[in-house]
């Protein structure tokens, strides 16, 4: 079988074994995209990853019409946002999506995170903002997300998970990594109380420190 873009391929499949590896999804949970020259590669529906070969990823093209599924799969019930997020933020080249425990959980309280750490720049500004809850696959999803990600390369969705977007695929699962790591840090601190937050300012001299680190 000749697939199209076996590299790219291999690379999204790799890509959400590490996920699984880092803790941040299980199972067929969560998604990942690539952008590609003729649309978006997405992983697939309901597929765990350890069962899943490059011939299972689909390929769509920006009207999220299925371009190529060699193995004959549907896409990610998810690829809305997959889709929407690289077609409106062109510098994004990589979108992941998951479910990780602690992002999860301070989502699942329809709250997002806020200053409490200077590494929150990371995300693109002063606090990393939660969606409001939609229905999974559902466009309204989608639009949440995107209004949540504006100047931003991350966000939560409530009572749902996280997205993470970056220049690659490395770059994605890095600040999805990173984005759990200070949802679990938020969540420890609310055991001692409402915690206390980096100013505006400050944040404003982290951002422009962090001007050319970009995910």
């Amino acid at each position: 079988m000749t697939l199209s873009y076996p590299d790219e391929r291999h690379a999204l499949l790799q890509a959400a074994l590490k996920m699984v590896a880092l803790g941040l999804n299980e199972g067929a949970a969560g998604n990942l995209s690539l952008r590609v020259e003729e649309g978006l590669l997405v992983t697939p529906s309901a597929l765990p990853y350890d069962q899943m070969g490059p011939e299972d990823i689909v390929l769509l093209d920006w009207e999220g019409e299925v371009a190529e599924s060699p193995a004959g799969r549907k896409p990610t019930s998810e690829w809305r946002f997959h889709r929407d997020i690289l077609a409106s933020r062109r510098e994004f080249t990589a979108v992941a999506h998951c479910h990780s425990p602690y992002a999860t959980t301070i989502a699942s309280w329809e709250r997002g995170i806020p200053a409490i750490h200077y590494m929150i720049a990371l995300a693109g500004g002063n606090d990393i903002r939660c969606a409001p809850y939609a229905t999974f696959g559902e466009q309204a999803l989608s639009d949440r997300a995107l209004e949540a990600l504006e100047g931003r390369r991350a966000c939560l969705l409530a009572h749902h998970g996280q997205i993470a977007c970056g220049r690659s695929l490395e770059k994605a699962l890095d600040l999805a990594r990173e984005v759990e790591s200070l949802a679990a840090l938020y969540w420890r601190l609310l055991q001692l109380g409402e915690p206390k937050v980096l100013s505006a300012e400050e944040m404003a001299r982290v951002l422009e420190k962090f001007r050319d680190y970009r995910p």
